[in-house]
């Protein structure tokens, strides 16, 4: 239970973070024609297919001791980060940020730059046109990029376990637990948890499918 309620605090703390940073910069990213949009999309996609634990590793270098952001936290009196819960927390928010911006620039880009255009000629500001037109036509992109990123954030292990380790209480999350759990030969308890994460990704895979459906199923069919 303890290692659960931790995976929910992880997980929800990473996807209300994600998603209050995610929003204005996916929206610089659908709309933005700077040269730096390439780079920046590449950058934050690099989670999808580097392996985990080399993310994890070079974040242990950069926030431990010897890094430099290590060295700037000690001087400041804020700590070490690794083997920290907010460690764990800023590992998986660069582990899970493109599950969090994909979905969104994706929505945004659908939104027609008519739509805006209509806006402004009724003297709608951009933030009253964001707020007003942008979000909730964007709706079903914004449901995704929670669900993904609160996903995928429970199911992180590489990262997790080289940041964290495997400290009860305090970076033992459900799937370090498991792992440990199958160490000591522990296999009922491993597959207690185990069948939790079943049952938890049927869910989010089924909830995906229905905002999917749900986004698809209002589209208007043009009158010849």
């Amino acid at each position: 239970m303890q290692a659960l309620l931790l995976t929910l605090k992880l997980a929800s703390t990473v996807t209300i973070i994600l998603l209050f940073f995610g929003i204005p910069f996916s929206w610089w990213l659908a709309r933005s024609h700077s040269k730096l949009t390439s780079l920046l999309t590449a950058l934050v996609a690099m989670p999808l297919i580097l392996p985990p634990t080399v993310l994890g590793f070079y974040l242990l270098l950069l926030l431990g001791p010897e890094g430099p952001v290590g060295k700037i936290t000690t001087q400041l009196g804020i700590g070490l980060f690794p083997f920290t819960f907010s460690g764990l927390v800023i590992a998986s928010i660069i582990y899970s940020l493109p599950f969090t911006v994909q979905p969104l620039v994706s929505a945004f880009e659908a939104i027609p730059g008519r739509t805006l255009e209509v806006a402004s000629t009724l003297r709608a500001s951009p933030i009253d046109a964001f707020f007003s037109i942008v979000l909730p036509l964007s709706k079903s992109g914004i449901l995704t990029a929670i669900v993904l990123t609160f996903a995928h954030t429970v199911g992180e292990f590489g990262v997790i376990l080289m940041i964290g380790g495997n400290i009860p209480g305090e970076t033992q999350v459900v799937s370090i637990q498991i792992y440990d759990h199958v160490e000591s030969m522990d296999y009922g308890a491993a597959h207690r948890l185990s069948l939790i994460m079943l049952v938890f990704s049927f869910v989010t895979l089924t909830l995906l499918q229905w905002i999917r459906r749900r986004r698809f199923a209002f589209v208007p069919v043009k009158s010849k």
